[in-house]
């Protein structure tokens, strides 16, 4: 079957906001006094503009930001976070801040997670989070300024709806919440802050609801979600515990679309909040090798066309495979969540949001969508057209190459175009490394050539002329996408 589609550049179009580039996630703080994980985020701003970086642990104890005394003072110390902020405020972007996890020196309980072992307990004196609080946002203005600060975020806690993330209920996040925002706002009250933080766009309605009835501000609502949540979220009266002991062998399924349907419902909960998705990605599990492929990129290039309009920020979880929750991988390639590997190779999905990030703001009509695995996305900026097609269906769906052609309607006989790809034969950096044997600890002259499998190649593409309507075609297949650009 040929897919056609046609489309009238001169036709005004309607606003396309880059919203995914507001912000974007990295592993826990601490990662940031690194210089591998400085480089690789320098990189991801500069190549892909990315505003804001968001982590979790800003207050865990690697930190070193509250410690008891043996009189039982405390005892502060932001030297680490100025070190990363500083450094953040050098490269031209800001930290979008989670306040997590639990100084031990304030913790109720010894429950962490992760590798590096955050502590996921309430505080056990609520005056002693509300003064910590109070202390680090004062010493930020003093630091960045009231101006500087106001244009930053700050959000309470990370997906306080799962056990393994908050040893709490929900009225004790509610408590959480409120104290903490109180907090920050008795600095300063045009500082922002919001939640819950929570998975599968858990609780919205119910943090809502709590503020106005407790007069406490909440300027924006913060949610995550992954495509893999699909099964959880549509059983979301349960608990976690509930759905694994019920669906365990559902979970990581999904429906193609599935994260546009969480977005419009998440969207309508919201009401005339902002709407900010602080942690999304392609599948929720690690390692999961789509991660690593041209499939992640597919579905990227779907979602981000889908969810145009609905939200003010959608943080793609995370910038690089420099990540310790379950300890640091060795292997380049190994389902990680980032955009680039541990050596800052681009993945497939990092080629595609560099794609995104040359898009113009005007997004075009197109005719002739049909029902198949084929879609389009058209953005127009000054005199040069870009289409963007994705061919993308869900992990075990039938989805086969397809032929596709563009009818362009009024461009000129001289106009020019060309074809860049990304599928398994084209920016398939990790296939490069299997060839070269899958060594674990690549030498420099292996890493040069994965790096050079990495790269978009740009060919040139013929555009048949007939009668004011002029024609591309091409061949596009599984789980691929396609860059056209016209000039």
């Amino acid at each position: 079957m040929t897919i056609e589609f046609l489309i009238d550049p001169k036709i005004i179009g309607t606003p396309f906001n880059h919203y995914w580039e507001h912000c974007v996630g990295s592993c826990h703080a601490v990662m940031g006094t690194r210089q591998d994980w400085r480089e690789q985020l320098e990189k991801c701003h500069r190549e892909l503009g990315f505003q804001y970086v968001r982590f979790h642990g800003l207050l865990n104890d690697e930190m070193s930001v509250v410690k008891r005394n043996q009189d039982g003072s405390l005892r502060y110390s932001f030297f680490n976070i100025d070190s990363i902020f500083d450094y953040l405020l050098s490269i031209g972007m800001k930290p979008f801040i989670e306040l997590s996890f639990m100084p031990e020196a304030l913790a109720s309980g010894t429950t962490t997670c992760f590798h590096y072992k955050g502590n996921i307990t309430p505080p056990a004196d609520y005056d002693q989070w509300a003064e910590l609080i109070k202390t680090l946002t004062q010493h930020l203005i003093n630091r960045y300024g009231h101006t500087e600060v106001r244009s930053w975020f700050f959000e309470v806690w990370n997906e306080p709806n799962l056990k393994f993330f908050f040893d709490g209920t929900q009225e004790e996040y509610f408590k959480l919440y409120r104290s903490t925002c109180l907090a920050i706002k008795s600095v300063d009250s045009q500082l922002r802050v919001g939640g819950p933080a929570t998975s599968i766009n858990a609780w919205i309605p119910e943090i809502i609801a709590f503020c106005k009835e407790t007069n406490t501000p909440l300027d924006f609502v913060s949610t995550h979600h992954y495509p893999t949540d699909d099964p959880l979220w549509k059983n979301g009266g349960l608990s976690i515990e509930e759905f694994f002991a019920k669906f365990a062998d559902q979970y990581g399924s999904y429906e193609r679309g599935v994260l546009f349907k969480m977005t419009s419902k998440a969207r309508e909960e919201t009401g005339d909040l902002p709407l900010y998705y602080t942690e999304w990605n392609t599948s929720a599990m690690l390692p999961d090798p789509i991660h690593d492929e041209a499939y992640s990129a597919a579905l990227v290039a779907k979602t981000i066309a889908d969810n145009d309009g609905l939200v003010q920020n959608y943080s793609f979880w995370t910038f690089s495979d420099l990540f310790e929750e379950g300890g640091q991988y060795a292997a380049p390639f190994h389902g990680g969540f980032g955009l680039q590997n541990i050596y800052g190779i681009p993945k497939p999905t990092y080629r595609l949001f560099e794609i995104l990030h040359n898009l113009g703001d005007e997004r075009l009509q197109i005719s002739g969508e049909s029902d198949s695995s084929v879609e389009m996305l058209a953005v127009k900026k000054a005199s040069e057209l870009t289409l963007l097609v994705y061919n993308h269906d869900i992990p075990g769906s039938y989805i086969q190459k397809e032929d596709v052609i563009i009818n362009i309607t009024g461009i000129s006989e001289s106009a020019a175009a060309t074809i860049s790809r990304i599928d398994t034969e084209h920016v398939n950096p990790k296939r490069k490394w299997i060839d070269l044997g899958s060594p674990m600890y690549p030498n420099k002259e292996q890493l040069a050539q994965i790096v050079e499998a990495s790269r978009i190649i740009v060919e040139p593409l013929t555009i048949q002329h007939n009668d004011g309507v002029g024609t591309i075609q091409f061949t596009i297949p599984e789980n691929g996408v396609v860059e056209i650009k016209v000039s």
